[in-house]
């Protein structure tokens, strides 16, 4: 059979995994801090007809390899971690992170198991969690101790708070649990609350200031190695390296910035274009099918 019909099938399977991540890309466009995809093909190997011949002193000069391609197959599919553009949103619980890192968020109560994510979507449940929007509470650390009283209107109440900010820890990966922000601790409503841009979450409960706890954020050396686990989250893998993590706003870790949100990084002109191109790389290949069959029905009718 020809080689052409097999090079062709390659280059329709190939073209459509590319058109497969494009669609992805396209479809995610609005998604809150979303990653595109980008496809990389390599060359299958090639079929030598005859070796490469070095040059002698008497005779013929060298000749070169002749080689004929078998196709073309899938090489990579990289996860492009461009930080996306940075919109307001004006509302409370909404947070980007202004460079480097993820927010780390956990689907049990302890904190033991984590994923990663740079969608600050994040919501209080019923009572109090931070959490995000398929539920998993993000992690961070707690104050010192586990209570302090506070005095709040010549009374001491006691909860897990603290009026000095130098009580709350700086996250580490032993460290990490789930935060909470209450509505209400003992006979006072929550007036209102900040993050600032180091994670440090501060609220007032009858005119004084209490600090909760600090949002972590971790980094990785590769984190185009992470998987994507849906949902906007991420897991770490061999190939991510392993997670550091810190105070955001110290170091490479970039800052928090409440009441804005990530953007996807996709770029629609450059994803049509490439569908322009990855659907006439599919004719083409279509082509060299339909006309490697011609040649075989010449050769039949002979």
């Amino acid at each position: 059979m020809l080689r052409s019909l097999y090079a062709g099938v390659s280059g329709l399977k190939s073209n459509q995994v590319k058109m497969d991540v494009i669609g992805n890309n396209v479809a995610n466009s609005s998604t809150t801090a979303f990653k595109s995809g980008r496809v990389g093909f390599t060359d299958l190997f090639s079929q030598t007809l005859s070796n490469a011949q070095g040059a002698t002193a008497t005779a013929i000069g060298g000749v070169n390899a002749k080689q004929v391609g078998l196709g073309v197959s899938v090489g990579t599919i990289d996860t492009i971690m461009t930080i996306g553009s940075t919109q307001t949103t004006g509302r409370d619980l909404d947070f980007a992170i202004d460079g480097e890192g993820f927010f780390i968020v956990s689907p049990d109560s302890t904190g033991a198991s984590r994923l990663y994510t740079r969608d600050g979507v994040f919501y209080t449940d019923s009572a109090g969690n931070l959490v995000n929007g398929n539920g998993l509470r993000v992690l961070g650390t707690t104050p010192h101790v586990a209570t302090y009283n506070v005095d709040l209107d010549g009374n001491a109440a006691t909860f897990e708070a603290t009026s000095n900010p130098g009580d709350v820890p700086a996250p580490t990966s032993t460290n990490l649990t789930t935060l909470n922000i209450p509505a209400k601790i003992g006979n006072y409503e929550m007036e209102s609350f900040t993050i600032d841009g180091t994670g440090l979450i501060s609220a007032v409960y009858n005119g004084t200031t209490v600090y909760l706890g600090r949002v972590a954020l971790a980094k990785f050396n590769n984190p185009e190695g992470l998987e994507k686990t849906g949902g906007n989250t991420y897991t770490s893998t061999g190939n991510s390296g392993e997670v550091q993590i810190g105070v955001a706003g110290n170091g490479s870790y970039g800052a928090i910035k409440q009441g804005f949100l990530e953007m996807s990084n996709v770029d629609l002109a450059t994803e049509l274009t490439d569908m322009i191109i990855s659907s006439r790389a599919y004719q083409a290949n279509s082509k060299t099918i339909t006309t490697s069959d011609e040649m075989l029905q010449y050769l039949l009718n002979m």
